[in-house]
C-alpha cells in the first residue's frame, strides 16, 4: 500500500523545520565541540525547569528516591537538564566522539573484540544514560557489525539528516521501531550483525515487573531475540566524566536462561535487565533521562492521590 501524500502545507512545513535544524546544527559545529555541549547544557538548565516535562522528572525522582530531601531532588533535576542540554548540543558533533578521537575511555573493550572476533551476534541492551549515542559509537568504532533501532523523526527530511548524521561516525545501519523493525532485525541477525536496544522505557504491554520497588511494563524484544538465537544480553553503560569526556562500559553478559518455559525465562531476562539498569542509576541519578513517565499509570496514580 503506498503511503498518502502529505499537503503542500505539511510538506512547506516540514522543510521549514528542517532548514532551522539546519542553522542549529551549523552552529554547533561551528562552535565546536566543548563550547557547544557548554551551551546546550547551559540552555536546558535554565529552560527545562519551566516545561512540563519538568513535572513528571520530579514524580520519577520521588518515586526512585523516596528517602532523599527535596534539596537532592532540586540539584538532581538541574543536573539531569544540564545533562540533557549537553547532549542534545552534542549529537551533531558525534563523529568527534568516538573512543578512537581519544573523548570516549572504553572499559572492558576486549568484550567487544572478542565478540566481532566470534561471529557471533549479541544483543546489546542499554538506556538513556549520560550521552547514549556513544553507546552505538563505540560499538562500531570496535569493529562490530550492529544494527541499532531509533525511533524515526515524524519530518522525514530531519529523519533523513539523522541517519546521515549517525553515517558520519559508522553507524549505517537502522532498523525503525516496530513490526518492520522486528523483521529488520531478526534479518540482521540471521546474517551475523549484533543487534543494539534501549531497554529503559515504558512499553504498556510489556513484561510486568519491578523498577525500584514499582509497578513497570518493559518491553521484552531484546530477551526474545537473544532466546532465540541462542546467544547473550550485553549491557553496556555510559558516563559523563568532566565536560565532554566520557567512560563507555562494556559489562558482564547476561545470560537468559533457557529453560523450555518461554514465559518465565522471558521474565528473568526481563528482570535482569531491569535490575542493571536500577543499579546504573542508582549510581549516577544525575545522568538518567527522567522525564519519560517510566512506571505503570497506577503508581502516578497513588502519589497523585
Amino acid at each position: 500500500m503506498s503511503k498518502p501524500r502529505q499537503s503542500l502545507a505539511q510538506d512547506l512545513a516540514w522543510r521549514f523545520e528542517a532548514f532551522g535544524y539546519d542553522l542549529f546544527v551549523g552552529l554547533m559545529r561551528l562552535l565546536g565541540v566543548d563550547a557547544a555541549s557548554a551551551f546546550g547544557g547551559w540552555l536546558l538548565k535554565t529552560v527545562g525547569p519551566l516545561t512540563g516535562a519538568h513535572k513528571t522528572a520530579r514524580r520519577n525522582l520521588r518515586l526512585a528516591f523516596p528517602e532523599k530531601d527535596d534539596t537532592w531532588h532540586e540539584a538532581m533535576l538541574a543536573a539531569q537538564w544540564e545533562n540533557v542540554g549537553r547532549l542534545s548540543a552534542e549529537f551533531p558533533l558525534m563523529d568527534k566522539l568516538v573512543p578512537s578521537t581519544g573523548r570516549v575511555e572504553l572499559i572492558n573493550g576486549e568484550r567487544l573484540a572478542e565478540i566481532r572476533a566470534s561471529g557471533v551476534p549479541v544483543v546489546f541492551v542499554s538506556g538513556h544514560l549520560s550521552n547514549w549515542e556513544v553507546m552505538p559509537a563505540a560499538i562500531v568504532d570496535s569493529g562490530v557489525v550492529c544494527e541499532m533501532t531509533y525511533r524515526a523523526a515524524n519530518n522525514p527530511y530531519i529523519d533523513k539528516r539523522w541517519k546521515e548524521s549517525r553515517a558520519r561516525y559508522g553507524v549505517k545501519l537502522f532498523a525503525p521501531k516496530g513490526g518492520d523493525g522486528s523483521r529488520e532485525l531478526l534479518a540482521g541477525m540471521s546474517r551475523g550483525a549484533s543487534v543494539a536496544l534501549m531497554n529503559d522505557q515504558k512499553f504498556n504491554t510489556g513484561v510486568a515487573g519491578t523498577f525500584f520497588g514499582h509497578l513497570v511494563h518493559t518491553a521484552p524484544g531484546p530477551t526474545r531475540l537473544a532466546l532465540r538465537f541462542g546467544t547473550v544480553l550485553q549491557p553496556m553503560s555510559v558516563q559523563r566524566l568532566k565536560g565532554v569526556r566520557f567512560r563507555a562500559v562494556v559489562h558482564d553478559p547476561i545470560l537468559v536462561p533457557n529453560t523450555g518455559d518461554r514465559t518465565a525465562d522471558i521474565k528473568a531476562g526481563v528482570d535482569a535487565v531491569n535490575a542493571f539498569m536500577e543499579a546504573r542509576i542508582r549510581e549516577r541519578p544525575q545522568e538518567w533521562f527522567w522525564v519519560h513517565k517510566r512506571w505503570a499509570n497506577s503508581v502516578y496514580d497513588e502519589i497523585a492521590s
